[in-house]
């Protein structure tokens, strides 16, 4: 496994890190994950930190609130002591003082821990950082810093670059996470807000390098064929472009499977996974062409992290916005790919059309989606 220094802090973190969001699960009848499949996902936790990860990320609300306690499950025999853990504070729960360390306290319980190695806030937007400055969150996290709960304390991040740049100046933050890959180059934070943070020496932690899986076997078939000429994987060569660059310490990817915690490996413990050293000039080449091309394609941002789900109407909410984008080709046989996909959640009773405009969704979704409306324009599309 390739190490990386995190920023300013002396600290050696794994170039591949595991995030506990999409971890294996059984499945309900109508094929939505249900529980987590526990003694699979203990598996590939120690299977990945046995090869050299040691980048442990889970939050509060993942699987419903079960990620966590899964996490202790999974850190104990031993592991805990090879590895950082790091959680995350939900901000949008946060409403007076106080707060904060009542959340921190609920998840060292759930963790089985006396400290949390790397602390984040959780996904700030407008609203909620407005709110958690109100009410001095910031000086709980020193006074838990001080304490010994937490060890370093950051942020994630989804919403756009000028909340990003106010946040980071705002505090003497560690460390960040930020969603980065070369579709997102010029989204949220950006390539602009992975400089900033490196321009203030903090570690930063990469999520979402493929995108919810877009990036790897989901990808338009139309933008696979862009890769043909290739011996590189369209999956390697999106970790490649991320390694590549310095400012980056962690690649944090949601592995659901030993298979995927395998590849994973297998391309990030490369010795050529350098910066500077891990894309060629050609590589970098086809990688803007093909972000070009498909960025023009995408009509809504989802990652499918299915923060949005359960909807209390049964919509399949990400595999609705999935059947959208590959409409959103200009090939003509992917919009019957498209239909086709639509009229299969259609079948099933779980299409855009089940929508009742409750508004429950919008407030989960990382990526700010309207989602009601968003499933409306769709349906007119594909219904």
């Amino acid at each position: 496994m390739n190490y990386r220094k995190f920023g300013k802090l002396d600290e050696s973190v794994s170039l591949l890190g595991f995030g506990a969001m999409r971890l294996p699960c059984h499945k309900k009848e109508d094929g939505s994950p249900g529980e987590i499949n526990e003694k699979e996902a203990i598996e590939i936790i120690r299977a990945a930190i046995d090869s050299g990860v040691n980048y442990i990320d889970t939050a509060y609300p993942y699987h419903d609130g079960n990620s966590e306690p899964l996490v202790a499950k999974a850190l104990k025999d031993g592991y805990r002591e090879k590895v950082y853990l790091a959680t995350k504070n939900p901000s949008w729960e946060l409403k007076e003082k106080g707060d904060f360390t009542k959340y921190l306290d609920e998840q060292l319980g759930k963790l089985e821990v006396d400290y949390i190695d790397f602390y984040l806030q959780h996904a700030f937007n407008p609203a909620s950082w407005e709110t958690l400055q109100s009410i001095n969150f910031y000086d709980e996290a020193m006074k838990a810093k001080a304490e010994g709960k937490i060890k370093y304390f950051g942020f994630s991040f989804h919403a756009e670059y000028e909340l990003f740049e106010e946040i980071i100046n705002a505090y003497d933050w560690d460390f960040t996470m930020i969603q980065y890959n070369y579709l997102d180059e010029e989204h949220q934070a950006g390539l602009k807000g992975l400089k900033l943070a490196a321009s203030k020496n903090m570690g930063v932690v990469v999520m979402e390098p493929l995108r919810g899986g877009s990036m790897g076997d989901k990808m338009p078939e139309d933008i696979k064929e862009e890769f043909k000429n290739t011996a590189k994987s369209p999956v390697e060569l999106a970790l490649r472009w991320l390694a590549n660059q310095p400012e980056v310490s962690v690649i944090l990817s949601g592995m659901s499977n030993i298979e995927q915690v395998k590849d994973n490996l297998k391309i990030l413990s490369k010795e050529d996974m350098l910066p500077g050293k891990a894309l060629t000039s050609e590589e970098a080449a086809l990688i803007k062409h093909v972000e070009q091309l498909w960025n023009k394609r995408i009509l809504v941002g989802c990652t499918s992290c299915n923060y949005c789900i359960p909807c209390p109407t049964g919509v399949n909410i990400p595999e609705c916005f999935a059947a959208y984008n590959i409409y959103g080709s200009s090939v003509s046989w992917q919009e019957h790919k498209a239909k086709t996909k639509y009229s299969e959640l259609t079948e099933a009773g779980t299409n855009a059309s089940k929508c009742i405009k409750c508004g429950i969704c919008s407030p989960k979704c990382p990526q700010s989606i309207e989602i009601p409306e968003k499933l409306e324009e769709l349906h007119k599309l594909l219904g």
